[in-house]
């Protein structure tokens, strides 16, 4: 496989390790000490906690389908950066009300090559849009996804977006 398409592969196994709560596949996907930020309240620095975090908040939903889309990359020898769209749907029936909660946003990767092939170094992730039951995204009692909202075009006005400013 060509490295775009290394890339691209890791992309999309990052919704399969989601969707099938197999989060030893983010060993594949991650470095060991990455930077994921999933908006103010949604931060880790390690692979280990983002696992074990990313896992106690997925393991109360009765299914999740993620779908990563529209990739772009952009190589510069054993870096990369990417941007991807993404949509999701979280399903739990014990939430009071309508058991759907879904959602859309955008990925920004930092990408770097390792032993283990291209690995993520740093990822932003931002919702653009949601609609649904909030209380099915509260797994944990106060702990929800993020209410915020933006769209690419305030992130590239504020110089947050890693993708864009490496192909200006």
């Amino acid at each position: 496989m060509s490295d775009r398409e290394q890339i691209v592969e890791k992309l999309n196994l990052y919704a399969l390790a989601v969707d099938a709560q197999c989060w030893d596949l983010f060993d594949r996907i991650f470095t060991e000490y990455c930077d994921a930020d999933y908006g103010t309240t949604a931060r880790w620095a390690t692979r280990e906690q983002f696992k074990s975090d990313f896992g106690a908040y997925h393991a109360p939903f009765d299914a999740t389908q993620h779908v990563m889309m529209n990739h772009q990359v952009n190589l510069q020898g054993d870096r990369a950066n990417s941007l991807t769209y993404g949509n999701w749907r979280l399903v739990r029936y014990a939430a009071e009300g309508d058991p759907l909660w879904d959602g859309t946003g955008w990925y920004d990767d930092d990408w770097v090559r390792t032993h283990a092939g291209w690995q993520i170094a740093r990822r932003v992730c931002r919702v653009i849009w949601f609609t649904g039951n909030d209380k099915v995204k509260e797994t944990i009692p106060g702990v929800t996804f993020p209410d915020e909202r933006t769209t690419l075009r305030e992130e590239w006005r504020a110089g947050q977006l890693a993708f864009l400013q490496s192909i200006s």
